[in-house]
């Protein structure tokens, strides 16, 4: 019998406040390596807190977060990301003081397990706008090829799992498309994702497994071929 892979990162009844509002409501989940998990709601359901939970940027008051089996509630985040845990958060976090280069290089490091498929070469390949600007500061982008940036300092860490918060929030339609198409390549390259992001079409069309929020507790979850065939359930909580 084959048993199933540890999970990368399991949480259980997480409860996370800012201040005295009780934002997430005993929250449980878990990615395994190279599953894609998508987290879906409306702005202000708890998306974001439940990754900065996860991530140790804003600490659960209760609950307990695991990353490969080993308890890992309240770890600094710099310890978390060691483990093979990238972000690339909504507002972007570029240095706005480094070239290109310079914010894609400090970030190189092996994986966890040593593993270095993500060097600057093959994130340039990936991302050949970028190697269009690499002695541009960093703001001196366009929004777009910031993204691509975030993203691709990100991959040169080497992840086991890669959480994308908004990703292509704001973005032209043309960039959209090609950042959706570099998360098709990271899920094919092996590695976990967590998505948050407002096009569903594009969620269904990627995920293994989806997750809808509503005020800070996890209404429904399942596949995307579930999902897809209840429509009432996009109407319910998502207002599509």
């Amino acid at each position: 019998m084959v048993r199933p892979a540890v999970p990368i990162i399991e949480a259980h009844q997480l409860h996370t406040y800012y201040g005295a509002s009780h934002i997430l409501h005993g929250i449980s989940l878990s990615v395994r390596p190279g599953e894609t998990l998508s987290l879906i709601g409306r702005n202000g359901m708890g998306k974001t807190t439940l990754l900065r939970s996860l991530l140790g940027l804003t600490p659960p008051r209760r609950g307990t977060v695991k990353i490969y089996g080993r308890e890992m509630t309240g770890a600094p985040p710099q310890k978390i990301v060691r483990q093979g845990i990238a972000f690339v958060p909504e507002d972007r976090g570029i240095f706005p003081n480094l070239t290109v280069r310079e914010n894609l290089v400090m970030a190189a490091r092996p994986g966890p397990n040593g593993r270095k498929d993500w060097d600057l070469a093959r994130v340039l390949e990936t991302f050949p706008r970028l190697a269009q600007r690499m002695t541009n500061m960093g703001n001196h982008l366009s929004g777009g090829e910031q993204q691509m940036l975030t993203v691709g300092r990100a991959l040169m860490t080497n992840p086991e799992l890669l959480i994308l918060d908004e990703a292509t929030e704001g973005l032209a339609p043309l960039i959209r498309r090609e950042i959706w198409s570099v998360v098709r390549q990271i899920k094919q390259s092996g590695i976990a994702t967590v998505i948050v992001d407002k096009d569903i079409k594009a969620l269904l069309d990627l995920a293994d497994r989806n997750i809808i929020i509503s005020k800070g507790r996890i209404v429904y979850e399942g596949s995307s071929q579930e999902l897809a065939a209840h429509p009432e359930i996009h109407t319910r909580y998502l207002g599509v």
